[in-house]
């Protein structure tokens, strides 16, 4: 199609050609006129090097050779002088609309009269196979065969592998969700939960140096900007003992959110644990500045204040933890156990009922207030409470171990027994149980089961708290049935273990007073209360830092006490 013709308002006149000639009718306003060739065809590719003018001379010549006026020569010299008039003009290109295929089909069995048809045909295919190529042209198809492997899910399946990851954490299948927090990584490497998953999980594993390394991916891969990847790896630090990389962690996680409460917190007990005392107080000071009111910072204040002997601030901050969050069990379990040891019997009674009532079944809230009505002489109420919370957690061994003991005060030693069996077979790792069950029956006189119940307490772990009055205990079996060196040996034991152990130490001097050896029992107290005096006066000091602090008592009393 050409976009010109000849001017119809004067047939006599030469055939001057007009670029969007109107007529001269001034009743047909805004016609143009235009000669439309269907004979033959002239494709234009996109792709050429030269653009075309909008005024083609050759389709000019031809319609001039093939009209049969006289005058036709001087119109041909008319149509050059104009093409030389408009060689300065704007170049246009007109975009090849057919495809090269369509175009063959509807010419099937006809050959194109113009040689550059097969030329452009194969330019066009050129492009179509360049534009599937691009993702301009053909963008991918998320769902279809072809799609590529690492395209992203949607953000559901995220919350979905989660959940499922920390139900098979529940059921100690660890592999199986550490397999899917790592896809969750791979997938969405800007959130920072899988990473948090997956280092508890390794923790949990004491795979320590891989949940390190964990840790420090996410905190990469989020640009250090998720305050809770800090968090849990200050915790990972603070549990392994690295004290000063807990704390820069935890300045890390404030820094990334001052708005993280539990970044303070944590920080707090960490300063707590080491003695720091008015460090603690600042920094759960800043995290009620910047997260305002917060059940455990006031539950922790409050606990501060209550060991002070500041009772008035403490019951204050007990009942602001409360107002933050009627449904805490802690908060209420905490403030009855103050009121318990202020001796405020009614107080603690309403105080455990509305631990309960937030969480009914919290195992420590029925354990703490069946021990608490044991203590004061409501036994058939304690029995209750501990029912109850046993039937509540049928999974908990501390429940029986309380309710075994109260049976073999109370009732029988064969009740007890089968009470404390079944505890030994809901968790067999749990030492207190093999310590009270073998108490209870050295005190029946059954010397010899005693000493296996206390020796399979051992075998579990023999570095632990409960290992150090297992053994004190087992000392003072050894002390009563006449094995005096025996005795002496567990005593030495236990205080490997916990050297701030008062009844271990008192005991083994009333030993010596016992055996008449008066002046190695005074050495004996002596030792003890130097060393808490200075503990007291250093309160970071650890117990690698005690070693061989008091040389001179060390080496009149070496051959039986190693610390």
């Amino acid at each position: 199609m050409h976009l010109f013709s000849p001017s119809s308002s004067s047939p006599t006149s030469k055939a001057t050609l007009t670029l969007f000639s109107p007529s001269q009718n001034p009743n047909n306003n805004s016609k143009f006129y235009f000669k439309i060739h269907t004979k033959t065809r002239t494709t234009i590719p996109c792709s050429s090097k030269e653009s075309p003018p909008v005024l083609d001379p050759k389709p000019l010549s031809l319609e001039s050779s093939r009209t049969n006026e006289p005058n036709s020569q001087e119109s041909n010299i008319v149509i050059e002088s104009k093409r030389d008039s408009l060689e300065g003009m704007l170049v246009v290109r007109r975009p090849e609309m057919e495809v090269a295929g369509e175009d063959s089909a509807e010419s099937s069995g006809k050959e194109s009269d113009d040689d550059n048809t097969k030329s452009v045909a194969v330019i066009d295919v050129g492009l179509e196979e360049f534009a599937k190529k691009m993702s301009v042209f053909e963008p991918e198809r998320v769902g279809s065969s072809g799609s590529s492997p690492q395209e992203k899910p949607l953000n559901v399946n995220l919350d979905l592998a989660l959940y499922k990851a920390k139900v098979l954490a529940r059921r100690l299948k660890y592999k199986e969700a550490e397999e899917i927090l790592q896809k969750c990584t791979s997938y969405w490497p800007e959130d920072g939960r899988p990473y948090v998953a997956l280092g508890k999980i390794l923790g949990k594993q004491s795979k320590t140096a891989a949940a390190r390394a964990v840790y420090e991916k996410g905190c990469q891969a989020t640009q250090g900007e998720n305050p809770y990847i800090w968090q849990c790896w200050a915790v990972l630090e603070n549990k392994m003992g690295n004290m000063r990389r807990a704390r820069e962690l935890f300045d890390a996680a404030t820094v990334a959110d001052k708005r993280h409460v539990a970044a303070w917190h944590g920080w707090a007990i960490l300063e707590l644990k080491q003695g720091n005392v008015k460090k603690a107080r600042q920094l759960l000071a800043k995290g009620l500045k910047f997260c305002g009111g917060n059940e455990y910072v006031y539950q922790t204040l409050a606990l501060l204040e209550a060991k002070a002997n500041r009772y008035e601030q403490a019951q204050y901050l007990f009942r602001q933890a409360t107002k933050c969050n009627p449904k805490s069990c802690a908060s209420w379990l905490a403030w009855a156990q103050l009121e318990m040891q202020k001796e405020n019997n009614l107080v603690a009674r309403k105080l455990f009922e509305k631990a309960v009532q937030a969480s009914p079944k919290n195992r420590f809230a029925w354990h703490v207030w069946g021990v608490f009505e044991s203590n004061i002489g409501n036994i058939e109420k304690a029995r209750k409470l501990l029912t109850i919370g046993h039937a509540l957690n049928p999974r908990d061994a501390v429940l029986l171990q309380s309710l075994a003991l109260l049976e073999y005060k109370h009732s029988t030693a064969n009740l007890a027994r089968v009470l404390f069996r079944k505890a030994s077979e809901l968790d067999p790792r749990h030492q207190p149980v093999w310590i009270a069950w073998g108490w209870m029956e050295w005190k029946e006189g059954n010397i010899p089961t005693a000493r296996e119940l206390y020796q399979k307490a051992l075998s579990i772990d023999s570095t632990t708290e409960s290992a150090a009055r297992c053994l004190q205990a087992w000392g003072v079996l050894e002390q009563r049935a006449g094995n005096l060196s025996a005795a002496r040996r567990l005593f030495r034991s236990s205080l490997n273990i916990n050297s701030q152990s008062y009844v271990t130490w008192m005991t083994w001097a009333k030993l010596e007073d016992d055996q008449g050896n008066n002046v190695r029992a005074e050495e004996i107290r002596n030792l003890y209360f130097q060393q808490v005096s200075n503990l007291h006066s250093v309160p970071l000091m650890t117990r690698s830092s005690t070693e061989g602090r008091f040389p001179a008592v060390y080496t009149r009393i070496s051959d039986d006490l190693v610390i």
